[in-house]
């Protein structure tokens, strides 16, 4: 049986169109990374823009490479590159923040166009940051939280619901929402729809505007492979732009930051979503990651993430190994991943990332796995479940180094 499936998964990684795209990352030897859905690995190219950028732009530029070397258009031009990723026009995407900051700005400027209504509705189980930035406007007395079952969204949009905010791919399960379905139900409420792809850009196909979505948001550090902290993009549909009105009116979001006026103006377009000065070398690795990602083309990278995904299944029941899945078992209904719920979770993790298998665990008893399509091998999916059976059926896991828990899990 083990050598069936080595044998399938040598004819899958010969018949990979993608198999080349590997050799454009940095991956330690013997290691099988399947947790780039929480830091992407890292481009062979960034190293050398990030030199480029340090010692050519700022180090011989100096300060005139603001001009001379694009530093100023960089939000925009990047949040053009990332449009085409999530059915959007280049005039609806900036980089810029984190993917909190970005929600705060957002759905306060939501609240702002829905006049008499103040409600945010979600889910209970996001992703903590976006329940945390609409707890941070309540305390405020600006919005108020309302959280609904899956099976009951569509019923608790009613006419005081303002904003819907969801996660794409949700972060822990991976299950997808319906995002046409869900955006139309909240406009015919009334309400707009802002959308969380953190888990989503670079790997699932995403359309926008196809949806009529009204705000988003995202991070670069997954499956873009921007590096550790990348900065973040925003999404506003284009028929908003003369009513946004974001609460961080920083001197980037004007319309003539260089004019140094006292008074606030805000830029006309989407640059208005800018706040503080850009930071330039998170912009720049992020860059690199996603024209890598954008050249590999999303419908590709989708098509073989579900492959990946389908096959470590198939490996895991040849193997006799029952782990609870609480990810969809269709794999067109789940983002890049699979999430596996076990009482020790935690422990069998850090066991796998002894042996060189690194995933990761979600509180509290979810391990779980990533599929990074651009540099995954399917050899690598028959050796991690071989990793994974041996863990549990040795009872490695129980030792007391693998049940210590660090800061970041």
């Amino acid at each position: 049986m083990t050598e069936n499936r080595w044998e399938r998964a040598r004819e899958l990684d010969a018949a990979d169109p993608l198999s080349g795209f590997r050799e454009r990352f940095s991956l330690p030897e013997g290691i099988i990374y399947l947790d780039g859905n929480s830091l992407g690995a890292l481009p062979k190219a960034t190293p050398e823009r990030m030199l480029q950028v340090i010692e050519e732009e700022w180090g011989e530029g100096l300060i005139r490479s603001w001009n001379d070397s694009g530093w100023f258009e960089m939000a925009s031009r990047i949040g053009g590159k990332i449009a085409p990723l999530i059915g959007a026009s280049p005039n609806e995407v900036i980089a810029c923040d984190s993917t909190s900051v970005n929600l705060f700005k957002l759905i306060a400027a939501a609240l702002d166009m829905q006049t008499g209504r103040k409600v945010i509705l979600s889910e209970p189980g996001n992703f903590p940051t976006d329940l945390y930035m609409i707890a941070g406007l309540e305390k405020q007395g600006l919005a108020e939280r309302r959280l609904a079952d899956r099976a009951s969204l569509t019923d608790a949009i009613d006419g005081d619901v303002a904003l819907l905010m969801l996660t794409h791919a949700h972060y822990k399960t991976g299950e997808l929402f319906d995002l046409e379905l869900l955006t139309r139900a909240a406009h015919e409420a009334g309400a707009m729809v802002l959308w969380d792809l953190s888990h989503s850009t670079g790997v699932l196909p995403v359309d926008l505007n196809a949806a009529n979505a009204d705000f988003a948001v995202g991070c670069g550090y997954k499956y873009l492979c921007g590096g550790p902290g990348a900065p973040a993009f925003a999404f506003v549909a284009e028929r908003h732009h003369a009513d946004l009105a974001q609460p961080l009116t920083g001197w980037f979001g004007h319309s003539a930051p260089f004019a140094f006026s006292d008074d606030y103006d805000a830029a006309p377009g989407i640059e208005q979503l800018l706040c503080g000065t850009s930071p330039v070398l998170g912009l720049a690795a992020l860059e690199v990651g996603i024209d890598l990602i954008a050249g590999i083309g999303v419908e590709r990278l989708h098509q073989k993430s579900r492959a990946l995904s389908d096959f470590f299944l198939e490996c895991m029941e040849e193997s006799g190994l029952e782990l609870e899945l609480v990810s969809p078992p269709n794999s067109g209904q789940r983002g890049s991943q699979l999430s596996f719920r076990h009482e020790h979770a935690h422990a069998i993790c850090q066991a796998l990332i002894a042996r060189g298998v690194i995933g990761d665990f979600r509180d509290p008893d979810i391990l779980r796995l990533g599929f990074a399509p651009a540099y995954l091998r399917f050899r690598d999916m028959v050796e991690a479940v071989g990793h994974l059976g041996e863990v549990l059926g040795s009872g490695e896991w129980r030792k007391s180094e693998f049940n210590r828990r660090a800061v970041v899990t």
